[in-house]
This record gives C-alpha cells, structure tokens and sequence, in this order.
C-alpha cells in the first residue's frame, strides 16, 4: 500500500474508529452487529461526503459492494447444501459413514475415528451435516464402545466446528471474507494455506489435550451404556441458550439436522436404508462411493496445482472447481432418485433450499462486511462512497499509519493482538462475523511490523472462527453438538477451553517462526 506519509485525521477517521469500537462492544454483548454497521456506515459517509443523499445510498452501496465481492462463497455454499440435500434423498449420506461404526472396537479408537470422520465431512460440507449425521450414525457406536458422551462431544467440537471451519479450506468462505478484508494484493489462497497449517496445529493439540482430559472416564465396551445415554433426554436449557446469542452459527450447525434421529443399531441403520426404494439402492450405494472420491480428485487437483503441476487454479478458481463438481454430482443423484421429469424440478428445489441456507447462514454478514470494507482501500471504500477511487481514503490504514509511533514495533504483539481481536469477535457465537475486522486489522497493521498481511488475516481467523464458531462459547453452534450428545453444554466448554487455548497459542508462535 503506497501512501503519502502523512495524510491528515479527520472527522471520518474518528466516526469509523468509534463506529469499529461500538461494533466490538456490541459483539462482547452477544448482541447481532448488523444495525451498529449500518449505522456507522451512514455515518461515515455523512462524515466524508458531507452529502445526506450519499449517505443514505452508501447503506445499500456497501452491503451491494460485500455481495458483489463474496457471492462466489454464497455460491459455493449453496450448492454444497444442494448436493447434500440430493443425497439425503438417497441415504448416501448415511452409508458415507456407516462403515466407520466396525472400527470403533473401544472408546479410545472411537474417540479419533468421531474427531476424523468429523473433520472431514466438516471440511466439504461445514459442520452442517457432520454434527447431525456422526452424531446419529458414529456417536451411539462411540458411546456403545465406551467413550463417555463428553468425550464424543469434545471430538465432534474441535474436529468440526474447530479444525475444519476454522482454515475452510475447501469452501472457502472464511479465508475469502479475510483476504477481501484485507486487502486486494492479499491472495485467498494463500490465507486459506496458512490457515489450514494453523488450524491442524491447534487442532491436534486440542483433540491430543482432550483426550488426556476424558481419558480415565472411557470404560469397557457395553451395550448398557448406550441404553443409558438414550435414557437421558435434553432439557430445555440448549433452547434457552440458543436465544442468548446471534443465530448464525446455530445455523450453521443445524441447518439440515431437523429429521435426524440417532441410529444407535444396525437394525435401526438398516431400516433408515431400508427406506430406499430396491431399484435406487445400487445408486444409493454408487453415490456413497462417488462422492468421497470425486471430493478427493478435487483435493488432489488442489494440491498439484500447489506444486506447479497440472491446472493452474488462480483465485476463486479452487472454489469454482469445488461448486462445480457439486454441482453435477447434485443433478446425476437427483436424476438417480427420481423420473426424468420430476428431476427437473427437484434439482431445481434443492438449489432454492441451498440459497436460503445460503443467506440464512451468512446474509448478516454483508453489512458487517461493508462497514470494514468502507474503511479498507479505495477500491472498496470508492464505490460506497460514491465517489472516484482517487478521492477515496483508506480509513483504517491512516488511522494507524497516524498512531504507529504507540503501536510496538514487535510482530509477536501484534500477531496476538490480532489473535485476541479475533477472539473478542467471537465472543458473540457467531465467528464469521468478526473476519472482516481481523482481516482489515491485518491488512493496516502488517506493514508496520513487516508480516505478511495473510499470515496475520490467518491468526485473527483462527481466534475469531474457534471461538465463536463453536468451541469457546456456549451460545454458537457447539449447543447443537451438547443437544445432539446429551451433554451439558457449559461442561464442554469448560473442557475444551485449556485445550483450545494452548493450541492458539502454540499456532501463533509457530505462524511466526514459519512467515515471519
């Protein structure tokens, strides 16, 4: 970013820098930050412009400039649910794991296969699906083999809503709103790389810690545990838990889960397969099949084309290859479970219902979105403002470029600044939220102490989506995961918080030994 070195403060830079302060304190409240942003918004604008009319324009401007700039990943999203729902229709989606139940032999086996199946259901679909389905198919099987509810909560938490949304490293949604954020010469892929690395470095110290943690509580495989654990029913405390933050990440993690119901025999699973008409089951088991597979040519793909060999993949074209592929496999297992003409009209609806989940779960965003991207540079800002990018400010950057001299000059306390900026985010349960901020935070502040704006966009990423998407805090989706095991949910996270903790805090010293 080539600036003049000393542009001067005025009335704007102050109203953005009270607006990012009222939009903090409102996410500490656990309150939903999309009026405080659309307010600021307009009062920034008024600030600069001094023109009513212009203001009030820029309230549209700036969520229609967030959308234009993150509806690939609205996109992607909305045809991954698609497919989902396509297969649902199938019952692929329960032969996908069904086979992971033979290797549970005890509830230290259990406690891995839960957290591996987890992490990479979540890393193709989110949590949407694998919070619901491992909990349906695996869980009992877990629970059978001797691993305490608690243990089976903590494993589907941090391998889910943890490790795999966390870097998003297939869909793509949370490095893309933190590279836009930050600014256009950070590249998505490149956060999306170093937030994957950060994510299994937290990720395996957190599920290494819990399972220390749970250990003396597995015991000898037996089926009476499991009638045990279905005994217990939830109690109404998950619903009022659900009321106290912002409901996007509830979303997140529930959005597909309303007719599952906990398989916790083979005959139980069989008669869920059952319901399969004979003449589609050879395409319910295909599917099974096909899916993984085609996910993993997908991965495959990616990572040559890392080491230079193969396609090319610039920008979105990672997550255009992933929306794609789901794409066709949506509309071949649709065509495979039912007639020619009603295909054509259930692809359609399984797009529709892929949308709405789309927005649902992410719609709030767009304004927060805007909001930061109105202090980023004048590629973004100008076309809020409505005015020419060569008489456009970049708010944020000036505003620190103003106070550098009180800013440390030390990369190790701005990387934890950011980490902790990106956990004061979360605090609200809902962690994408606060990317927008952590990647314009990143963005101004990385000059100053030479880092990477990408590796810095990637910490605040890690500290904003672990804590608020569903491991630190009560009120995000990890009540889907306590409803789902049975399992109090402040005793959760009372388990995983050291854990996760030390795992941040191991992830960012290693992110500056490694881009420093």
């Amino acid at each position: 970013m080539s600036m003049q070195s000393h542009v001067p403060i005025v009335a704007a830079h102050w109203v953005y820098l009270f607006g990012v302060a009222i939009i903090v304190v409102t996410m500490i409240w656990r309150a939903n930050v999309v009026v405080p942003s659309v307010i600021a918004t307009f009062l920034v604008t008024l600030a600069w412009t001094h023109s009513p009319i212009a203001s009030l324009g820029s309230v549209f401007n700036a969520s229609f400039t967030a959308a234009k700039e993150l509806f690939n990943i609205f996109l992607v999203i909305a045809l991954m649910t698609a497919l989902l729902n396509a297969l649902k229709v199938l019952r692929s989606d329960i032969r996908m794991v069904e086979p992971f139940r033979a290797v549970m032999k005890d509830g230290h086996t259990a406690y891995f296969v839960l957290a591996g199946i987890t992490y990479v259901i979540s890393l193709f679909f989110w949590p949407t699906p694998a919070v619901p389905l491992v909990s349906a198919v695996l869980l009992p099987a877990a629970i059978a083999a001797g691993l305490p509810p608690l243990g089976g909560a903590l494993a589907i938490a941090i391998a889910g809503q943890g490790m795999a949304l966390s870097s998003d490293y297939v869909i793509g949604v949370a490095p893309g709103i933190s590279a836009k954020a930050a600014g256009a010469a950070v590249s998505a892929a490149t956060v999306a790389d170093r937030a994957l690395v950060l994510s299994l470095i937290t990720g395996v110290i957190a599920l290494v810690l819990g399972y220390f943690a749970i250990r003396k509580l597995i015991t000898k495989p037996d089926d009476k545990l499991l009638e045990r654990w279905q005994a217990q029913s939830t109690n109404g405390e998950l619903a009022r838990i659900a009321g106290e933050g912002t409901f996007d990440k509830v979303e997140i993690a529930r959005g597909t889960a309303a007719d599952q119901k906990p398989l916790a025999s083979q005959a139980q699973i069989d008669k869920a397969l059952a319901t399969v008409p004979g003449r589609r089951e050879r395409w319910s088991r295909f599917f099974a099949i096909a899916t993984p597979i085609a996910f993993l040519g997908v991965i495959v793909v990616m990572v040559l084309a890392k080491l230079g060999i193969g396609h090319d993949l610039k920008g979105g074209d990672a997550a255009a290859l992933v929306g794609g592929v789901a794409a066709v496999l949506m509309i071949l297992a649709s065509l495979a479970a039912d007639e020619f003409r009603k295909f054509l009209d259930a692809s359609a609806d399984h797009v529709t219902e892929g949308f709405v989940f789309a927005f649902k779960a992410m719609g709030s965003v767009l304004p927060i979105a805007g909001f930061f991207f109105l202090g980023a540079e004048p590629s973004l800002s100008a076309p809020i403002l409505g005015v020419p990018a060569s008489q456009a400010p970049n708010l944020l950057f000036e505003l620190v470029q103003a106070g550098q001299h009180w800013i440390p000059g030390n990369q190790a306390f701005v990387a934890f600044g950011v980490l902790i900026a990106g956990m004061i985010t979360g605090i609200d349960g809902s962690g994408f939220a606060g990317l927008p901020l952590t990647g314009s935070l990143s963005g101004a502040l990385a000059p100053t102490v030479g880092l990477d704006p990408a590796t810095l966009a990637a910490i605040g990423q890690m500290g904003a989506v672990w804590t608020g998407g569903g491991t630190l805090v009560a009120w995000s989706s990890l009540i889907a995961v306590a409803g789902f095991a049975r399992v109090p949910v402040f005793q959760i996270v009372q388990t995983v918080m050291v854990p996760v903790l030390v795992g941040l805090v191991t992830s960012t010293i290693c992110a500056l030994l490694i881009w420093h």
